[in-house]
């Protein structure tokens, strides 16, 4: 299947720009559509309908792109403001001022995020952007060297009318051809911003660095009251909305004054602002197209790869033996990863992997640094997996996670993660924190338990990044 993606900046969506694209999908056929996880609407569309539907949507001049990725969305928390986020300066009118301000179409990976929030991610962008919690419309900067995975955190804060003219610039010296930004042994965030023409931005020196918000996931379904008015949170487990329930909506919205929609990363859609008086129609619409509101918190939590069929019956397969457990997961996020240099967000991160010649797939859960998916990973909790027991493996590594929740609360314990790992002689990768540890080896690149690092090849990289091991630290 083919699939045709169209951006909307910061995952903000009119009802009557939609609607348009929804009466030409109507038109062709199309029934289904998707979001994704960089907030962009995903449709699929069979090869005979590609030609029409590129016509009609140049017609309406409509950006799009087919099968590719070369313009990702810029990603922005403005869906969950007021509702997930409320107390900071962060504003629908500064998100607007930013996101106007985009005159080019990035082809770098932008995420604009308040810090006072879990519900987007905050540094899987390659220019990061997160709002500083006591300087009013000024921003940290996160810079993620593309194909590096080094993340460098850049000391002076950028104000808010500053941020967009700010991001075409770096994204310009980071697409040049440049060796220090590229090379993964020579990624320099110092030597990029020296040569950052600095003189036309405001700017301020940083009193600290930003905070990273332990991550809490909120449960982001139903039809919810916020101040004197609702908010609707829409989740489908096939990750598909009919596009003839999205025509209605979008109607209703206009209808009732609604003026923008919300997609967010979890492929879900926020429709916010909806008044007392038009809670009863809402319900209707729902009723009408058999909408459920009541999925599990189990289910909402993971997050799937665009495009992967493969990714989306495995979290069913995993979800299923949760509640067959009966497992808690409230607080975690939990990733699926089926193809080598993709994307998720995520505190456990469970990848699929080929062996012999694709001919079967193992599985290798990963943990992200304190559980929390705005850090790199940090340990790797199994390996090689067979499926059948992957389930039950998932289990545990939840409740090893609610473990690390309970001996955080108590200040003179040391989470029995970290005493373990302090014995050993481990070595670490700079680029996204992995850490290898002799005892587990690299099942990955058949390096079996009990090699040393020093003892691993020449050629040996990092399992989840593949920064060389040159780079690599010892920790301990």
């Amino acid at each position: 299947m083919n699939y045709v993606k169209i951006n909307f900046l910061g995952g903000i969506i009119s009802p009557g720009d939609l609607l348009e694209i929804l009466e030409l999908l109507d038109h062709l056929y199309i029934r289904y559509v998707s979001f994704g996880l960089r907030q962009q609407l995903i449709i699929p569309v069979e090869e005979e309908f590609i030609p029409a539907l590129k016509a009609g949507l140049e017609r309406k001049g409509i950006p799009y792109e087919v099968n590719s990725e070369v313009y990702p969305n810029i990603v922005s928390s403005y869906p969950a403001e007021d509702i997930f986020i409320q107390g900071t300066w962060l504003s629908e009118g500064v998100y607007r001022d930013i996101l106007d301000g985009i005159d080019f179409s990035p082809q770098l990976k932008i995420n604009i995020s308040d810090s006072n929030q879990s519900f987007t991610p905050l540094l899987t962008g390659n220019i990061n952007w997160v709002a500083s919690v006591n300087e009013a419309h000024f921003w940290h900067l996160f810079i993620r060297f593309p194909k590096t995975n080094v993340v460098y955190p850049w000391t002076e804060l950028v104000h808010t009318q500053d941020v967009a003219s700010f991001s075409k610039s770096l994204e310009s010296l980071l697409l040049s051809d440049l060796p220090a930004f590229y090379d993964q042994e020579n990624a320099s965030g110092v030597e990029l911003m020296s040569r950052m023409n600095l003189k036309p931005y405001i700017l301020r020196r940083a009193q600290e660095s930003a905070k990273l918000p332990d991550f809490n996931l909120p449960y982001y379904e139903g039809l919810n009251r916020y101040n004197n008015r609702y908010w609707l949170g829409i989740y489908r487990r096939e990750e598909k909305f009919a596009v003839a329930f999205l025509q209605e909506a979008c109607q209703l919205c206009l209808a009732t004054k609604v003026g923008q929609m919300g997609s967010t990363p979890w492929k879900s859609l926020i429709i916010k602002g909806i008044e007392e008086a038009d809670k009863g129609a809402w319900n209707l619409l729902l009723e009408k197209h058999q909408i459920n509101m009541r999925h599990a918190a189990n289910e909402l939590n993971f997050q799937v790869e665009d495009h992967s069929p493969e990714g989306l019956a495995l979290k069913q397969f995993l979800v299923k033996h949760l509640n067959e457990e009966d497992t808690r997961s409230f607080g975690l996020s939990i990733g699926i990863k089926t193809r080598k240099k993709s994307e998720v967000f995520g505190g456990i991160v469970v990848r699929r992997r080929p062996v012999l010649w694709g001919l079967f797939h193992v599985y290798d859960i990963l943990c992200a640094n304190d559980f929390n998916p705005n850090q790199r990973t940090g340990s790797l909790y199994g390996s090689g997996l067979p499926k059948f027991i992957l389930g039950e493996q998932l289990r545990r590594a939840i409740l090893s996670f609610y473990k690390f929740r309970s001996s955080k609360m108590k200040v003179s314990t040391v989470p029995e993660i970290v005493q373990e790992e302090t014995k050993l002689s481990l070595c670490q990768c700079p680029a996204c924190l992995t850490i290898y540890n002799p005892a587990y080896g690299d099942e990955s690149q058949q390096v079996p338990a009990g090699t040393l690092f020093e003892d691993l090849p020449a050629d040996y990289v990092c399992e989840m990044c593949e920064a060389p091991k040159l780079t690599f630290v010892s920790i301990s």
